[in-house]
């Protein structure tokens, strides 16, 4: 249609034929003389309203299925978060709790023996100047510490400072098969050297070859002249082993360190030695055979071989 000025005079006449019927449909209510013309138009256009709704309701509802499936992906991807913080919060809570722990054994420790130790914590494992078994730790020159101090934990020795960095320092292991130490015998106080055994026990040769020793027998460290490299009384291990010594000067032993060097994180550096030697003090109460020690008779030599030589009266070096 041309748009001319009959054709808008046309369009305004519509419009308002159109209000005229809309205004009498609504004010007639039920009885509005349109109704029979609305519902013969329902009659007609209802059929093709359902047709139409059959073909795009499938339409909707994919668009609507797409909708909810991003909505409820977004809410399991949140889900996801949370559970992964709240692991995160429970596993940051343990690794408190474990470390409180280590450092109330530590300080105990320390305290029983009468040690003075700036605590450290491990921050590498792993081989160093030419050694295999060496922790590094975040402690080093500025904080006091140099060569040949005695490193301790809240189970007993941990090894010896063999190099040191302004904040950083590296400690050989008394498992490194390379390690020697000084030790004592709880109770009867025979004098023996322990060398590393690396993944097995730790060897120490006791210098009297007569020594009364037994599996659950517990050793400490002898001690070095002024404390370097070992202080006095630190916890070294137990006896599981008794090893044949016919015809030997000395005794040799079999030790299954208290540490445990595959789980080192909160260490101690003993940087002054106490004034006198706590003997088995720094050692805890023994346990009853009840509790896992074996009997004094059920301990028998092994037939391995001759021991070891004893090493050199050194101080422990």
């Amino acid at each position: 249609m041309r748009d001319t000025r009959e054709s808008r005079l046309l369009l305004i006449l519509l419009v308002a034929v159109a209000f005229a019927l809309i205004t009498v449909d609504i004010k007639g209510g039920e009885d509005s003389p349109l109704g029979p013309a609305r519902h013969a138009a329902a009659d007609v256009l209802g059929p093709v309203e359902r047709g139409a709704a059959s073909v795009v309701d499938p339409v909707a509802n994919t668009v609507r299925a797409f909708r909810d499936t991003a909505t409820h992906s977004s809410r399991t991807d949140q889900l996801a978060r949370e559970n992964t913080e709240l692991r995160q919060k429970l596993a940051s809570s343990d690794m408190a709790a474990g470390r409180t722990k280590q450092l109330d054994d530590l300080l105990r420790t320390a305290g029983a023996g009468g040690y003075t130790v700036k605590a450290a914590q491990v921050i590498a494992i792993g081989p160093a100047q030419g050694f295999s078994w060496t922790i590094t730790i975040d402690a080093g020159s500025d904080d006091g510490l140099t060569r040949d101090m005695t490193v301790i934990n809240g189970q007993g020795l941990v090894g010896r400072v063999t190099t040191v960095a302004p904040t950083t320092a590296t400690v050989l292991l008394a498992s490194d098969p390379g390690f020697s130490a000084g030790t004592r015998l709880e109770g009867s106080g025979e004098i023996g050297f322990a060398s590393g055994g690396g993944d097995s026990p730790m060897k120490v040769s006791l210098l009297n070859g007569k020594a009364q020793v037994k599996n659950g027998d517990r050793l400490v460290t002898f001690g070095s002249q002024s404390g370097r490299p070992f202080v006095p009384g630190v916890p070294v291990g137990k006896v599981v082993e008794v090893q044949a010594n016919a015809g030997q000067l000395t005794k040799t032993v079999l030790v299954e360190p208290f540490v445990q060097f595959t789980r080192l994180d909160l260490v101690g550096v003993v940087v002054v030695p106490p004034r006198t030697d706590p003997r088995d003090a720094v050692l805890p109460p023994a346990p009853t055979p009840g509790q896992g020690q074996t009997p004094a008779a059920s301990a028998q030599p092994s037939a391995t071989g001759p021991a070891a030589p004893p090493a050199k009266p050194n101080g422990g070096n």
